[in-house]
């Protein structure tokens, strides 16, 4: 049954976890926005402000709606990675990543129907294995990865997280809990 919401995500992904646990959006509309960092921006600010601008540009085209939108970045210190272009860029980012622990940021944002935006930040910590260099060729060549900032942690790269503290489905890009309190904050149930 659909809920009373857009969400501002052409991702197949955020839309399938919010139909499992019961919120199909009524309509989905892409967030077209510049995604450039801001030179002195934190990560945690730089993920806040792309949900909430993604949900702003939604609601300008559907004032009365309620909006959901998300943003999901990976973080190797203080280093935002971006999406890979090219599976060269790809390979640079799995050996990056490759026996560390790093951080999944997703930032969920709801602007109500009285056009009051809420924001919540969810933050996982994962520590990847040593990747062998036929790992990261078979993941590059796998491209899983696109699409995507960093990798997809529900197909092959599952298999190289040795451990995870904090939300699955955040990793995966949309933190369920956070996504369920702000809609029913805006209303939706």
């Amino acid at each position: 049954m659909n809920k009373n919401f857009i969400l501002a995500s052409q991702s197949p992904q955020r839309k399938k976890l919010l139909e499992q646990i019961g919120f199909v959006p009524k309509k989905i509309c892409s967030a077209d926005i510049d995604e450039t960092p801001k030179k002195t921006e934190k990560p945690s600010q730089y993920v806040k402000r792309m949900a909430f601008e993604k949900a702003c540009h939604v609601s300008e085209l559907f004032p009365q709606e309620v909006v959901l939108a998300s943003d999901t970045i990976i973080v190797c210190g203080q280093r935002i990675i971006q999406k890979s272009n090219s599976a060269e860029e790809q390979t640079k980012v799995m050996k990056l990543l490759s026996g560390k622990t790093h951080k999944v940021l997703t930032a969920v944002c709801v602007i109500d129907s009285q056009k009051k935006a809420s924001i919540r930040l969810n933050t996982t910590k994962i520590k990847m294995k040593c990747l062998t260099k036929t790992e990261i060729l078979d993941y590059v060549a796998s491209k899983e990865w696109m699409g995507c900032a960093g990798y997809k942690i529900e197909g092959m790269l599952g298999a190289f997280v040795i451990q995870m503290n904090g939300s699955y489905s955040g990793v995966v890009g949309l933190p369920l809990y956070e996504a369920k309190c702000l809609l029913n904050g805006a209303g939706v149930f």
